[in-house]
């Protein structure tokens, strides 16, 4: 039985005993002049804020000792700020910067396939999978990217907080049965979680980017623009191209391009195998490749 305020012991003397005197401990005597003072806390390292434009290494061990402590560094910022609110804040200056660096040595590797390889290897076992992962998948969507002249037509928003996100993703899984890694990855592929908000040139729209003729077909109603809408009709129209059964079927009727079914799959794996990783990719910026080289159009000045 649970004992209550009235079931508590106390300290009262049985009937018919005095109580007993309570004994006064002596007040501490203040130490003596010359006394050494108490050790300090250990005070914690700075926090790793890399500048947005440090130079990349183009040899593998610094290359990989750079990786690792960015990532690392990555994972403790996101384990502090996916805790706080579940992420539907901004994330804190730190944790930016490190993704941007993240991001920024990811298109270096995914230029360079040698480099890539001997760089994974020489990282420690823990990150290889989800560097090899990553680095594939971005030397795969470079593969179909084709440069242009400017980024001035590009343009950009800030992307729906990513626990709301989240929430999205796992709302249309479970009205669709799409897996919410896939929706994600779909969503960081087609528009960097929102962060793109032009039309492309084939018309489409939107963070899912969709064509109106399919948006009208699988939309449900709703707006293409809006996040939530949009990833419940990307699910709906997965689904009746064959998902979850045949999920690359149903990426390619999204986007006929085998390159593009090949990095979403990808990242979704990434995804299923580490969750975290979700809020390294959604830190990632919106770069355009130009006929002058890489400009990036979104993040920290």
């Amino acid at each position: 039985m649970p004992v209550g305020p009235s079931h508590r012991p106390t300290l009262a003397s049985p009937p018919g005993r005095a109580s007993p005197t309570r004994r006064v401990e002596p007040s501490p005597s203040p130490p003596p002049s010359g006394s050494p003072s108490p050790e300090p806390e250990p005070s914690r390292p700075p926090e790793f804020v890399p500048d947005p434009d440090t130079p990349i290494p183009s040899s593998t061990g610094p290359l990989a000792s750079l990786l690792a402590r960015t990532t690392f560094a990555l994972q403790g910022s996101i384990r502090r700020w996916a805790r706080h609110r579940g992420a539907f804040e901004a994330p804190p200056r730190a944790l930016v910067f490190q993704a941007l660096l993240q991001q920024r040595i990811y298109r270096v590797l995914g230029r360079d396939a040698a480099l890539a390889r001997n760089t994974v290897a020489a990282l420690p076992a823990r990150l290889r999978v989800e560097a090899s992962t990553t680095a594939d998948a971005v030397a795969t969507l470079f593969s179909l990217v084709h440069p242009v002249p400017s980024a001035a037509p590009f343009r950009t928003q800030p992307p729906e907080p990513a626990g709301a996100l989240l929430g999205y993703y796992r709302e249309a899984e479970g009205r669709f049965g799409v897996d919410w890694e896939v929706l994600a990855a779909v969503n960081f592929v087609e528009s960097k979680f929102g962060r793109v908000r032009s039309t492309s040139t084939a018309g489409a729209q939107g963070p899912m980017q969709f064509l109106p003729s399919t948006w009208s077909a699988y939309g449900l109603g709703g707006d293409v623009h809006d996040p939530h809408d949009a990833i419940l009709g990307a699910a709906n129209y997965l689904h009746a191209s064959g998902a979850p059964g045949d999920v690359r079927r149903a990426l390619f009727e999204y986007n006929h391009a085998d390159e593009y079914v090949d990095a979403v799959l990808l990242y979704a794996g990434q995804l299923r195998r580490d969750p975290r990783t979700y809020f390294e990719y959604y830190n990632w910026q919106v770069f355009v490749v130009t006929t002058r080289g890489d400009v990036r159009i979104t993040g920290p000045a």
